[in-house]
């Protein structure tokens, strides 16, 4: 099983969902693509397998896994303060893979119906979610 985290802007949310996979799933291959190099950095840093930056990485990533992971926003144009481009949100909304988006309140872009929960717990959830994909749960 490949799986993509996508982060940008400072990687936090990215460094988090890499270390609770690999901690929970040591067996799958998990691929960071950052905005930026201080996101891939961070996740790369969390014991992500294979790690790139930037717009083409993103295109050609997610059409080569199984799962792809991240804010809500990396399928959204111009999202995270401009770092999501359309072709990637583009290339993540018509990948084959199965998406795992974690809900994020800010840039712009509000999720209603989703109970206030902690990033902490919003990770826990999206690592819960690719284990029933995975069938270990």
């Amino acid at each position: 099983m490949k799986v993509l985290v996508i982060d940008g802007q400072g990687g936090g949310l990215g460094r988090q969902l890499v270390s609770a996979v690999k901690e929970r799933y040591p067996e799958v291959q998990v691929l960071a693509v950052g905005t930026n190099s201080a996101a891939t950095n961070a996740m790369l840093r969390a014991g992500a397998d294979q790690a790139a930056t930037g717009e083409n990485s993103v295109a050609v990533a997610s059409a080569r896994v199984d799962v792809i992971m991240g804010p809500i926003g990396i399928v959204i144009a111009d999202s995270m303060l401009g770092e999501i481009t359309p072709r990637m949100a583009l290339a993540v909304g018509q990948s084959q893979a199965k998406r795992i988006l974690i809900p994020v309140n800010f840039c712009d872009n509000i999720i209603v119906g989703v109970t206030e929960t902690s990033m902490a717990k919003n990770v826990q959830n999206a690592v819960d979610a690719l284990g029933r994909m995975i069938g270990s749960e």
